[in-house]
């Protein structure tokens, strides 16, 4: 099997799955909407088109650098025509708009062969412009990783670390725990559930479904470290003769 590794990272990212009205939050991590969407836009996949063929991907994603919640808020105006034809302009209410900076994650995608090789060619020459959740959060640097050998679980565990050299540095330990997320498999112990799969993308008629997903984390050495991971804490051992 080969799965398909993308890399996002960028100054501002934001991955909303349930924003309404005036504010407008986002996740901790890519979300399989999002980053369908990305994938669309590289393929020259429209709004209006259908994504059928991208919905049966599995999705998994590692935090490699998590970065740093912040809140913006945006004004707007909108034009009323008066009797005598004068227009004026009446404010709308603040909106307050959430975002990831400085972060950065692994995303796999597993699929069928075809699907996958074609979204790694795709994203190496866009047909539409990529971003990061909202169009005002382009990728730093290329996004494509390539094709990896192996199931999206293998791929989360052996591509190397992401994060910055600064990160890792900061770090220091030699071996670090990166938290993931995934797709879960059909009955998994532990899931939880996201309305999160996109049916469409029309502006008309958006719509999403409900995805279930698995929290876990994975062991990864750091290239920069240079400490020993601290002992686990056993507050019973101070109980001892």
């Amino acid at each position: 099997m080969t799965v398909v590794a993308l890399r996002l990272a960028g100054p501002l990212q934001s991955w909303g799955s349930g924003s309404k009205f005036v504010r407008r939050g986002t996740e901790t991590a890519p979300t399989k909407s999002g980053v369908l969407g990305l994938v669309a836009a590289a393929k020259g996949v429209r709004r209006t088109e259908p994504i059928e063929e991208l919905l049966p991907l599995r999705l998994g994603v590692r935090i490699d650098q998590p970065g740093q919640l912040v809140r913006d808020f945006h004004t707007a105006q909108r034009p009323e025509k008066a009797r005598d034809g004068s227009i004026t302009w009446k404010p709308l209410p603040l909106s307050y708009r959430f975002y990831l900076a400085d972060a950065t994650y692994l995303v796999v995608l597993e699929g069928d062969q075809a699907l996958v090789e074609g979204i790694d060619t795709a994203l190496r020459s866009p047909a539409f412009p990529l971003y990061l959740g909202r169009r005002s959060c382009p990728p730093a640097g290329p996004v494509a990783l390539g094709l990896v050998d192996g199931d999206l679980d293998h791929a989360l565990t052996t591509v190397p670390w992401l994060a910055s050299s600064h990160h890792q540095r900061h770090r220091r330990e030699r071996e670090v725990r990166l938290e993931t997320m995934r797709d879960a498999l059909p009955g998994e112990v532990g899931a939880e559930t996201l309305r999160d799969i996109p049916v469409s993308f029309d502006p008309n008629r958006r719509q999403y479904a409900w995805r279930t997903i698995v929290r876990g984390s994975v062991l990864l050495p750091n290239p920069h470290g240079t400490e020993e991971p601290p002992a686990e804490h056993d507050p019973m051992s101070l109980l001892g003769g």
